[in-house]
């Protein structure tokens, strides 16, 4: 008999835990499955029925930490706020979500970047679902009369570029949080809305509201 979904759920989520102990202890090794077996103190064979292979194990750990920043993504683009305020709330939000995450554990947070780095072809299908996200607001955007004469693609690889301090998690190593303030991004979202727009537009006041919301 197959186990209830809910089991099934409870176990990877707890074996996920095992991972993140494994990390702490050991930094960006290569976890095979045989020493997440023998860390959870379970046989080999038992760990299969939770995940079928290591490639579904590394899934696992990627949508784990990626879920807040893909839930904050949907709820921001599927808002009713103004076009500039939904743009900083996309970017604000995730930042402050990544600086939650290194103000708790740095040390975790750079081994699961060394990870990503390791299995990018894992990591890569939740760096295209943020340009996915992006790409709306620009239509938004668009359709309001922003960044005349330029595709969607080329507004959003210009936007990424302008805000990548903001969304690149080791920018908090090397940069840190001290300058990487959000008041300072609600400025460069402006900029972008300024610098790209029509000059038509470019009269047209700062958002109005740069508080984040939660």
């Amino acid at each position: 008999m197959a186990r209830p979904h809910t089991d099934i759920e409870a176990g990877r989520n707890a074996l996920l835990e095992v991972v993140d102990d494994l990390i702490r202890k050991r930094g960006a090794v290569d976890i095979s499955m045989t020493d997440l077996a023998a860390a959870a103190g379970m046989s080999a064979s038992n760990l299969y029925r939770f995940f079928d292979n290591k490639e579904a194990l590394l899934e696992a750990v990627a949508e784990r930490f990626f879920a807040e920043k893909v839930r904050i993504m949907v709820e921001v683009t599927e808002s009713d706020l103004p076009v500039r305020d939904k743009m900083y709330q996309y970017f604000a939000r995730r930042y402050l979500a990544m600086v939650e995450q290194f103000e708790a554990e740095p040390d975790l947070l750079k081994s699961y970047l060394e990870i990503g780095e390791q299995y990018f072809e894992v990591v890569r299908g939740y760096v295209d679902l943020g340009d996915h996200y992006l790409s709306l607001i620009v239509a938004e955007a668009m359709e309001q009369g922003y960044f005349d004469n330029l595709s969607i693609d080329e507004t959003v690889s210009l936007i990424n570029q302008m805000v990548q301090c903001y969304t690149n998690p080791e920018a908090l190593f090397y940069i840190g949080t001290a300058k990487l303030k959000v008041e300072k991004l609600a400025k460069i979202v402006d900029a972008i809305f300024l610098g790209l727009g029509k000059a038509s537009l470019a009269k047209q006041p700062a958002t109005p509201n740069m508080k984040v919301v939660s």
